[in-house]
């Protein structure tokens, strides 16, 4: 899978478009810093939501994070498989360990989310840990 297809926010989210879905999930960069996911929360289908808002928690052994909304839309698929198995998304962060699709409600707020090379370039570096 390739990142060059997807949009990240500064917040470690990543979206892809599937025809007029949108699939999110987070980045691998953020699946790392927590390692071992315990529980997932997701929104509920239906659900609207704007840019920017709390939409789902992923909880580890290390903390609790919020997932935003990279953009605004209708929350239409959650991925239940996450309920039974939340290390999907250390498995597989950008496929099988989605979190939610949604349908955008204004496509052109993806041009205001970063690309792969931007979004690896505000990454902290390895030695500032």
């Amino acid at each position: 899978m390739s990142t060059n297809e997807m949009r990240f926010t500064r917040t470690h989210c990543w979206i892809r478009l599937e025809g007029p879905q949108a699939v999110v999930g987070i980045t691998d960069f953020a699946q790392e810093q927590m390692s071992e996911l315990t529980f997932v929360e997701l929104p509920e289908v239906g659900e609207q939501v704007e840019a920017e808002d709390e939409v789902a928690v992923v909880e580890s052994v290390k903390a609790a994070n919020d997932v935003f909304a990279p953009v605004s839309g209708t929350i239409v698929a959650v991925n239940e498989a996450l309920i039974e198995q939340p290390e999907l998304v250390n498995q597989d962060p950008f496929g099988k360990g989605w979190l939610f699709k949604l349908n955008p409600a204004d496509p052109a707020e993806l041009d205001d989310l970063l690309d792969a090379d931007a979004y690896e370039a505000q990454l902290p570096l390895d030695d500032e840990e």
